[in-house]
């Protein structure tokens, strides 16, 4: 078996053993060199003891150590043939078990164990740190017929589980497990990084290619460079802090970025200028520039991880990118940058795989992009990789080209002649021609639905584009199947655009009070009304009737008119704790952003000190425990999902892109995502708001029981925002204090508890929930504040314009984030209701109407007065 590649700077510094025990499948004459050397006997038996075993850590942490001694002792209780003697060539392997074998009976253990690349993972942790050791002390675990021993089985006479160690493997082996399930991931990245990188496998380099997306120093480049990245990064680790990793002066050999720890830099003269922490690189300046180092780099902690990319790797990448790009100019100037990439491998006629290229847009300018999309489109198939870029560009464009610049460019493409050729080229260029622009005139009616109905230029252009295809379809028949589905598209957005137009909706104030909430939700369109009281100082309050995008000029404006106040007037929204928020008078649709218990407020600006919330701000101040013991789990599970599925759907994809680009920019608003968004934060509310509440101690463990017995539920029904509403609501500082409840909890529920809040780890940009969704099946209702975090990363990290040309590449990353939401909702939210109780109205309205406390100075306060702090 090949040897590993050890990075240069590692701290693992060692050479490979002579007696390497090759795997089972490529035996080969001088596997075994160190045979030789025992001529005279014919087999011998490996040393017993190894005085220095090597591994990655020296030192196992004392959970890795007792997760090796519980697998090991479950072993040796259940299945002790594994752990035995075996002869291979000769010689004699002490207490060793198999690679396949150990994953084949963690496979078996645990339904957390989805896979074999995981279980390879998890047994490479305990590698890692020495507590499994490959019998030759190779660095990586494999899923082969390889043999490995644990630590304990090092020793002659290696003792066996005693009736109490037995016992104690039973009951700890399902939480090891798990704990080895959420750390295994990362080992296996640090095992295939380890790899050298020719023999990095296609897998390896998706699974790496995967990390780099999250990765926050490499957001801003294409996905042609991060999967070029991902076959020469090496990994690098160094265990003490103030280790110093180059010194400024020195020649730039490699650009760093830091995948755990910090650094400080330093400069001659000026000390430690900054620190770099996780997701930042260094480095990289050096090797652009071909200058010394401008600054020493200094490990600030112990045990730093880095992924490495060394000079020749960096400049064959910026080389390649260059020569692989094509510029199309018009004038001398950019319009339209395509990128040469690899497609797909396609069988040929004599069965062979041959590579394919494809060209991908990466900036241009908006009409040369539609143009260059429109003419790769294929007619002939329902969907291609260029049509996936076409819907990109029709959910992207309102970023780079508002529809009252989209629709005359669409129209001027539809009626676009052929210049040259014969008769019947240009009649098939026509032909063709229409019929793509057909085709994407429909896609975008289609992503933006009701969206369209609230722009008169965007139905006037479907009116006028409807008269133009049926002219044409008479004297062009295979025009005639696209006009039937374009008359359905047209007359439904034209008659709802003026029905919508005849009647406004009135919505009861702040979205969120009275028997509204009760009514299945419907999407709030920006030009409905709404009736909503602005208060004063003195906590009187006129009520004024405004649209739901009104600015804040507007609702000024309307609350002057009410007040008869010619003064100039500010807008706040003043929070339960007192916190203000000024809005400003270009804001728009403010209903809806404010906080739960949040009020408007109007007054002029030397009132604004003054300003004091509303005693209904508070919240209750009695917990509502006497009606939601009775209800059952289940049914409030499902209750609470059944509406946020409502919420949910309600939300619109391009409320995610306004929502990521500011709506005052796009002047559009995102009513409907505001309003989901409120409601995580009021789940997460109410948990902690009848935990501190509820004075009883006994009440307070039922109610932590039955909170994690929801969330397991919303878990099952897919709700995973709720989900972590409620863990997140359990975790906060109010009610993870209260030791005395908590030390009462049965430890059955202590372990889902933990189980859950491991799935809420942040570290690694959430891999721990990622792992778990990519694993899920629509419908699924997902953990929507990380989705918008994932669009917030790629814009801030990514210009929206280079060189004056829109960045494409950007576009399509953020499209791709809204695509998985597009996912969740692609099959019908219908679980088995639970058999229907006699309360089963009751939980209903009960989800549906939380009353919180949003105030968490409150919520401090009233947990220090269930559990006082112990002296």
């Amino acid at each position: 078996m090949a040897g590993l590649l050890v990075p240069p700077y590692g701290v693992m510094e060692s050479g490979c053993s002579a007696d390497k025990m090759p795997d089972k499948e490529n035996i080969s004459n001088n596997s075994f060199v160190s045979v030789s050397k025992h001529q005279n006997k014919k087999s011998f038996i490996e040393s017993p003891a190894k005085p220095h075993l090597k591994c990655i850590s020296q030192v196992p942490s004392e959970k890795i150590l007792r997760a090796g001694k519980i697998l090991r002792n479950a072993i040796l209780s259940w299945a002790p043939h594994m752990i035995r003697d075996r002869k291979y060539h000769l010689k004699t392997y002490r207490q060793c078990c198999v690679g396949t074998e150990l994953v084949d009976w963690q496979m078996q253990q645990s339904s957390c164990v989805h896979s074999r690349i995981q279980a390879v993972g998890m047994w490479q942790v305990l590698l890692e740190e020495g507590v499994l050791n490959h019998v030759d002390q190779e660095l990586s675990f494999q899923d082969k017929y390889l043999f490995y021993r644990f630590l304990d089985d090092e020793q002659e006479d290696a003792p066996v589980p005693t009736e109490e160690e037995r016992k104690e493997s039973q009951e700890e082996l399902q939480d090891t497990l798990l704990l080895l399930s959420q750390i295994g991931p990362d080992a296996h990245m640090r095992m295939i990084l380890r790899k050298h990188p020719a023999e990095r496998t296609a897998d390896d380099l998706e699974i790496i290619y995967e990390e780099l997306l999250h990765i926050k120093a490499l957001s801003h480049l294409s996905t042609t460079v991060k999967r070029e990245l991902a076959g020469v990064l090496i990994f690098e680790s160094h265990a003490k802090a103030g280790t110093v990793l180059f010194n400024q002066g020195e020649e730039g050999t490699s650009w760093y970025i830091i995948l755990k720890g910090s650094v400080n830099v330093v400069i001659y003269g000026k000390g430690v200028v900054c620190t770099l922490h996780e997701g930042d690189d260094f480095g990289k300046l050096a090797l652009v520039n071909d200058a010394p180092r401008a600054a020493s780099i200094v490990l600030r902690e112990d045990n730093c991880h880095f992924l490495r990319v060394d000079k020749e790797d960096f400049n064959r990448i910026l080389r390649d990118v260059e020569a692989n790009t094509v510029r199309l100019k018009e004038h001398g100037q950019d319009v339209l940058v395509l990128e040469k990439c690899l497609s797909s491998s396609r069988t040929s006629s004599h069965g062979a795989s041959s590579s394919h290229y494809k060209y991908k847009v990466m900036s241009g300018t908006p009409e040369k992009i539609l143009e260059h999309l429109l003419e790769m489109m294929r007619l002939d198939s329902q969907f291609t990789e260029s049509d996936s870029a076409l819907e990109d560009f029709v959910l992207m464009h309102c970023v780079f080209i508002p529809n009252s610049q989209l629709c005359p460019v669409l129209m001027a493409h539809y009626h676009a002649q052929a210049s040259q050729g014969s008769d019947q080229e240009k009649l098939d260029y026509t032909l063709n021609n229409k019929r793509r622009v057909i085709r994407l005139v429909m896609q975008w009616a289609a992503v933006h639905g009701d969206y369209l109905q609230e722009e008169e230029v965007a139905v006037a252009f479907l009116e006028e584009f409807l008269i133009a295809v049926s002219n044409d379809a008479k004297a062009i028949p295979a025009l005639r199947d696209q006009l039937t589905k374009l008359e359905k598209i047209v007359k439904r957005n034209t008659d709802d655009a003026r029905v919508s137009q005849k009647k406004h909706k009135i919505l009861l104030r702040q979205f969120s009070m009275g028997d509204e909430k009760l009514q299945k939700r419907q999407p709030i369109k920006s030009s409905d009304e709404i009736l909503f009281k602005v208060y004063c100082c003195d906590h009187t309050y006129t009520t004024i009737r405004a649209p739901v995008a009104a600015s804040v000029r507007e609702v000024i404006g309307a609350v002057a008119d009410k007040l008869g106040s010619a003064e100039d007037l500010l807008l706040v929204n003043l929070s339960s704790a007192g916190d203000k928020v000024v809005f400003k008078p270009n804001d728009v649709s403010v209903f809806s952003t404010l906080s739960i218990n949040g009020r408007l407020f109007a007054c002029r600006r030397d009132q604004l000190d003054s300003l004091t919330p509303l005693p209904e701000q508070e919240g209750p101040a009695t917990g509502l425990l006497a009606s939601f013991e009775l209800m059952s789990s289940k049914d409030v599970a499902f209750h609470m999902t059944s509406y946020d599925w409502e919420l949910f759907h309600c939300v619109h994809e391009l409320e995610l892109i306004y929502h990521t680009f500011g709506r005052q920019n796009m002047k559009k608003t995102t009513v409907n995502l505001d309003l989901f968004l409120r409601r995580f934060n009021e789940i997460q509310f109410w948990v902690i708001t009848e935990v501190c509440l509820c004075s009883q101690l006994s009440k307070r463990v039922q109610l932590l029981k039955k909170f994690i017995k929801i969330a397991a539920h919303c878990k099952e029904y897919r709700n995973l925002n709720a989900f972590f509403a409620v863990i997140m609501g359990l975790s906060n500082p109010a009610v993870c204090r209260l030791n005395q409840t908590w030390e009462k909890l049965p430890s059955k529920f202590k372990k889902f508890y933990v189980e859950f809040e491991n799935l809420m780890d942040p570290s690694r940009n959430h891999r721990a929930y990622r792992l778990t969704v990519a694993k899920l099946e629509a419908p699924i209702i997902p953990f929507m504040p990380l989705l918008i975090k994932d669009m917030t990363f790629t814009h801030e990290g990514n210009k929206t314009f280079v060189d004056n040309l829109v960045n494409f590449e950007k576009m399509r990353m953020i499209a791709n984030t809204v695509k998985i939401v597009r996912y969740c909702r692609s099959q019908p939210f219908s679980p088995d209701s639970p058999v229907a109780s006699k309360n089963h109205p009751e939980v209903r309205t009960y989800v549906r109407q939380l009353h919180v406390i949003d105030n968490q100075r409150t919520l401090s306060q009233l947990s220090h007065r269930l559990e006082p702090r112990r002296s």
